[in-house]
């Protein structure tokens, strides 16, 4: 078996070692980028007399041919294509002959697999920021479609104070838009060409990595060969940014959990995104909200599992570093999945109007209302909580409903008692950024003009 090393060992690999060590199973995601990044390489090795401008022809033909059978299905693999890099350039070679041989001169697979894996990340990230992007439009239609309907706002899953349905919706909009930013934020950073660094300490090849980083796309070229190769810094934080996705679909997730459960009755799924029971023939079942908050825990371990098998290694390359692809693909994969399931979701999900604004309007959600009444007659905020606190334990206790002792309280009366009112603590809520009509209005506005940013930068 012909293997890239073969001139510096007596043996054929061992059928056990190319089966645990293989990757071409999931790093053939990789061929578009280890062919982009080969021809930027094979231009360089002709532009600084490496390469005759026949041979650059040839090896470039070849290239295209090899990409034409990988996207055909008719590219045939070989028992020694232990990576996509290696089958890549042993069909090229087939293809180029003595031309296509050359197509490794001053590169490593070191700067090449982190190349590609570059090239790979920068583009996926970009379509998940895009997808993200997208499913804040979802948040924001539904938002505004939304109009003044109310539900409780939670604390410690307690009801604490009425807020609008918008400005709960948009609260998960702007976890996204944070999102979007460490998304390109990490980017950003990855945006770097490791070629030319070869597999550690570069070349006394005339090779110009300045000249293949431009001609990739990238921002800059490394600055030392030693981490250029090294580095897994960017697939770390791709999966720290994917992550956080994740744990904020989990979030949207539990609490469709709890609103579309008969306890709640606060909204219903679209039968095209919701699932039966094979035993209960009344269920309705919210599957993806669920498996968005398990899928949070396998993006956790991805991260984590990638970050200890980093931890410990020396300068610079070393074969543990292969592990950093699976799960970035699985991350980038379940990521795309769900926040496309869950745009779908939320772009349809019936809310009830009614059953929210039940919930919303019971009087002891006013509480907070009844205490800054009082305050803004002058009295401390302290003993104003402790009085309203002193009303709601005794109406709670069943003394009388807690509108007449407000009534009858000196200090509070039939101005007070107007706050408990259905629909009226919500429209109390004045300061930017609040939840009341006035502040959500100008949020919508807000958020609206920064998808139309982000929607720019990832367009």
């Amino acid at each position: 078996m012909s293997t890239l090393w073969h001139g510096r060992f007596d043996a054929d690999p061992a059928d056990e070692l190319m089966a645990y060590t293989a990757s071409i199973g999931f790093d053939i995601r990789l061929a578009p980028d280890d062919i982009a990044g080969s021809r930027a390489h094979v231009r360089m090795l002709g532009r600084v007399g490496l390469l005759a401008e026949a041979e650059v022809g040839e090896v470039l033909a070849a290239l295209d041919q090899a990409e034409q059978e990988l996207a055909s299905g008719d590219f045939e693999f070989a028992p020694g294509d232990e990576d996509i890099h290696t089958a890549i350039e042993r069909r090229v070679t087939e293809l180029a002959g003595p031309a296509g041989a050359r197509l490794h001169t001053g590169r490593s697979r070191n700067d090449q697999v982190a190349t590609d894996l570059r090239l790979f990340a920068k583009r996926e990230l970009a379509a998940i920021a895009a997808d993200v992007i997208a499913f804040q439009g979802v948040l924001l239609d539904r938002a505004i479609t939304a109009g003044d309907a109310g539900l409780p706002g939670y604390t410690h899953l307690q009801r604490a104070q009425p807020v609008l349905l918008a400005h709960h919706l948009l609260a998960h909009g702007w976890a996204l838009a944070r999102d979007v930013d460490r998304l390109a934020d990490a980017r950003a950073r990855l945006d770097v060409s490791p070629l030319g660094a070869g597999a550690v300490a570069g070349s006394s090849l005339p090779l110009d990595p300045d000249m293949t980083a431009a001609d990739l796309g990238f921002a800059a070229r490394f600055e030392n060969s030693i981490d250029a190769v090294s580095d897994r810094d960017f697939v770390a934080e791709a999966l720290f940014a994917l992550t956080m996705v994740a744990i904020h679909l989990s979030r949207l997730g539990e609490e469709i959990v709890f609103w579309t459960s008969e306890e709640a009755g606060f909204a219903t799924l679209d039968d095209a995104y919701a699932t039966g029971s094979s035993m209960l023939p009344q269920k309705k079942n919210p599957d993806i909200a669920e498996l968005a908050r398990a899928k949070a825990g396998r993006l956790i371990g991805n991260l984590t599992g990638l970050l200890a098998t980093l931890k410990g290694l020396p300068l610079a390359y070393n074969r543990d570093l292969q592990e950093d692809k699976e799960p970035l693909f699985d991350a980038l994969d379940q990521v795309g999945l769900g926040v496309r399931a869950m745009a779908g979701l939320m772009s349809s999900i019936a809310f009830h109007a009614d059953a929210m604004a039940s919930a919303a309007d019971a009087p002891t959600a006013a509480a907070t209302d009844l205490a800054e009444h009082l305050v803004a007659q002058g009295m401390p905020f302290r003993d104003a909580h402790a009085a309203v606190g002193d009303l709601v334990r005794r109406s709670l206790q069943g003394e009388a409903p807690l509108a007449e002792m407000v009534r009858a309280a000196p200090q509070l009366g039939d101005a007070a008692a107007e706050l408990l009112a259905p629909g009226v603590p919500v429209t109390r809520r004045t300061t930017p950024g609040g939840a009341g009509p006035e502040a959500v209005a100008a949020q919508i506005e807000r958020f609206r003009t920064r998808l139309s940013a982000d929607a720019a930068r990832f367009d």
